[in-house]
């Protein structure tokens, strides 16, 4: 028992640790161009960032994913080291399948898709950023992402259906972190070039933990050590007051103990309101 719970907090360190890495090379700038002095002043005068943005998540086993962007804000100093914090808040339905097993009781069949995506989570508080590889103020660059934070997910006890815990919910923690490349490049509107606008695509790796024994409380013969991994490719345009839509494909190293049929794919719709 020892041993498993000085490996859960090994990992998550290691994970901490590698934010603060990659930070120290993200300034927290706006990343289609570079940093200034004129741009930190600016930033200082500006409200905090409280609920103004969101998504909405559409996976392909007919899952919704409702997500709201509670605040963003930086830890460090302006222009140097600093840390990029956001707090999430969502929810989760199956509006357009039904979450239930043959037996009657809820099925654990969202963790499979909750597990690869970095922004799920009934609770999700993590840092993000990206480096690219120059410095140029050219709308066309490559550079690398990082994600890496603290979520919530929740799953269901199985067990009897005469069992009446069978079926309640489970709340536990689980630590995610992603690396990859990005590519972005302009986008506009065919009738207001002077509206410029992103397209971008991203290849990542992906990886999860939590501990073997909190997911055995609600899954008993499940055969698990909490790590899950995997791939993802995206693209998406974001134009202002026009478009703001990405599509994502996963896939995992190896096939989760959950049954699933994969592969998983995720549709979002950004959404973001002015202060």
């Amino acid at each position: 028992m020892y041993c498993s719970q000085f490996y859960s907090y090994r990992i998550r360190w290691c994970l901490l640790l590698l934010v603060l890495c990659l930070a120290t090379m993200a300034p927290a700038q706006n990343k289609s161009t570079g940093p200034d002095s004129a741009g930190i002043a600016k930033a200082q005068k500006l409200k905090p960032e409280i609920f103004t943005s969101g998504f909405i998540d559409i996976m392909n086993n007919g899952q919704v994913n409702a997500s709201a962007r509670f605040i963003r804000l930086y830890i460090g100093e302006p222009g140097k080291f600093a840390v990029p914090l956001s707090f999430y808040s969502g929810v989760s339905s199956n509006n357009f399948q039904n979450q239930t097993s043959s037996s009657g009781s809820k099925t654990n069949e969202q963790l499979v898709t909750a597990f690869i995506n970095p922004l799920s989570g009934l609770i999700n508080l993590s840092s993000d950023g990206m480096s690219f590889f120059s410095k140029t103020k050219k709308i066309t660059k490559l550079g690398f992402t990082y994600h890496i934070g603290e979520r919530v997910l929740t799953g269901y006890k199985t067990g009897p259906v005469n069992n009446p815990q069978t079926g309640k919910p489970v709340n536990f923690f689980n630590t995610f972190g992603s690396l990859g490349f990005y590519f972005q490049t302009g986008a506009w509107e065919r009738s207001n070039s002077s509206n410029m606008g992103l397209f971008w695509m991203s290849l990542r790796y992906i990886a999860c933990y939590s501990s073997a024994k909190q997911i055995k409380e609600f899954l008993p013969d499940i055969k698990t050590n909490g790590i899950y991994d995997g791939w993802s490719f995206g693209f998406g345009v974001e134009i202002n007051n026009l478009i703001n839509v990405k599509a994502l494909y996963y896939k995992y190293s190896k096939k989760p103990e959950i049954d699933y049929g994969l592969p998983i794919y995720q549709f979002t719709f950004n959404y973001a309101l002015k202060n």
